[in-house]
């Protein structure tokens, strides 16, 4: 099992997504900023890490809003999903596609990675 780490990044009732570049698993498809847990990493510290490295910003780390086991053909993923702000920096995109701030009534329109599915639901049913 894969231990995979991605960040709920907030504000102003909207929320940040990214889409996958098509070279990798799952290109084209939406999701939440993250990636893998490096051996000898917090959660937390990866998230900053993987934040840093994929979007060039800083980000404070909040509490665990869902965790969510799903199996692809390829891999099967942990992913634990922490509410999180942006403290340093704008969002750039030096490995997506693209990203979007959106709010819930928008996830329609998106095609998301299916891992991400059940933390979508609580989205749409509780907000964050």
């Amino acid at each position: 099992m894969t231990e995979v780490v991605a960040a709920l990044l907030h504000e102003n009732g909207r929320f940040f997504i990214c889409q996958r570049p098509l070279h990798k698993a799952r290109g084209g498809l939406w999701e939440f900023p993250g990636g893998k847990v490096e051996p000898g990493e917090t959660k937390e510290e990866a998230l900053k890490r993987e934040c840093r490295e994929e979007l060039d910003i800083g980000i404070a780390v909040d509490k665990v809003y869902l965790e969510v086991c799903h199996v692809y053909p390829d891999l099967t993923v942990h992913l634990t999903l922490f509410l999180a702000r942006i403290t340093e920096g704008e969002p750039k995109q030096l490995e997506h596609m693209g990203f979007s701030w959106i709010t819930a009534q928008e996830i329609p329109a998106y095609e998301f990675c299916p891992a991400d599915e059940q933390i979508l639901e609580k989205i749409r049913r509780e907000g964050f």
